[in-house]
């Protein structure tokens, strides 16, 4: 399976719209889904995609997500697809990113809000939690890992972050990644939208994430330590194939968090889109159980 997570419908399932939510550090893109009633009931979730990835990635859970009775919005992130960022590679370290993170939840309250981080998006959750401005109703790492990418993840992740300045994303795109998408079938909607994603995103902010997911270094302990602090739960979540992060690495990461796992089964790095259904089921069973521990 590619490791660039690849939408297998674009349709909006009812009850889930296009949506911008604004906070103090800018507006950000999001599919916002609501439940059947329109009133939420629970704690709100807020989903976050990684490097090369976009709020569609969750488009395959959000509406049985919001079923449980929650407001559940999937964002791009600064300089990705549809949210503006800046035209320099230095505005896109973790640290801002997590700033980001944390504006949004702040956005989304009063109540606690259910913090999903997707590969670097986890890493990027990771730093929101650790700043600790907000505190979340629960974390979930899903398909992230415990620091930088390492071996084939880190090779095309440090590829791409050489290829821009030289070829740019036009470029990449129609050499590099079309060719791929069409040779495995991927139908005329899915790539159409996958090029306008590729090219929507910005190439500063391509080269400055991409910086990142290569330098991450482990806080693993300094999570571990804030949770046990703080009492916030935390899940490790991911496909029993994922080919970003090693799925024995991921197993480490939740046992040193003293965290909650889930193995998805014919998943890989894109549990959402491989497994939706035990995906959602997965995070519905967590977010429930840490509701019960919220103060």
């Amino acid at each position: 399976m590619h490791s660039v997570s690849t939408p297998r419908f674009l349709t909006l399932p009812p009850g889930v719209s296009r949506t911008t939510v604004e906070t103090s550090r800018g507006p950000f893109a999001a599919l916002e889904a609501l439940p059947g009633s329109r009133v939420p009931e629970r704690c709100p979730a807020l989903l976050v995609p990684g490097l090369t990835g976009s709020k569609e990635d969750f488009l395959a859970v959000l509406q049985t997500l919001a079923a449980s009775g929650r407001r559940v919005l999937a964002i791009d992130m600064r300089g990705q697809h549809q949210t503006p960022g800046p035209d320099d590679p230095d505005a896109y370290g973790r640290a801002a990113l997590g700033d980001d993170v944390a504006a949004l939840l702040e956005a989304l309250g009063p109540d606690p809000v259910h913090l999903v981080g997707h590969s670097f998006g986890g890493l990027v959750a990771r730093e929101a939690v650790l700043a600790d401005p907000v505190r979340p109703a629960s974390l979930t790492l899903m398909s992230s890992g415990p620091s930088a990418v390492t071996g084939h993840a880190a090779d095309k992740a440090r590829a791409l972050k050489d290829a821009i300045p030289e070829l740019g994303m036009a470029a990449i795109w129609s050499v590099g990644m079309e060719p791929d998408y069409v040779a495995g079938g991927v139908q005329a909607e899915i790539l159409e939208f996958l090029k306008d994603r590729t090219l929507g995103n910005s190439e500063a902010g391509l080269i400055g994430m991409s910086r990142e997911i290569l330098s991450a270094p482990d806080r693993v302990d300094e999570l571990a330590k804030h949770c046990g602090d703080t009492g916030l739960r935390t899940l490790v979540l991911y496909g029993e194939d994922d080919d970003v992060w090693a799925p024995h690495a991921q197993a480490e990461m939740a046992e040193r968090l003293n965290a909650a796992k889930v193995v998805i089964p014919s998943a890989a790095h894109s549990p959402a889109w491989d497994a939706p259904e035990t995906t959602a089921t997965a995070l519905t069973d967590f977010w429930n159980q840490s509701e019960h521990t919220l103060k």
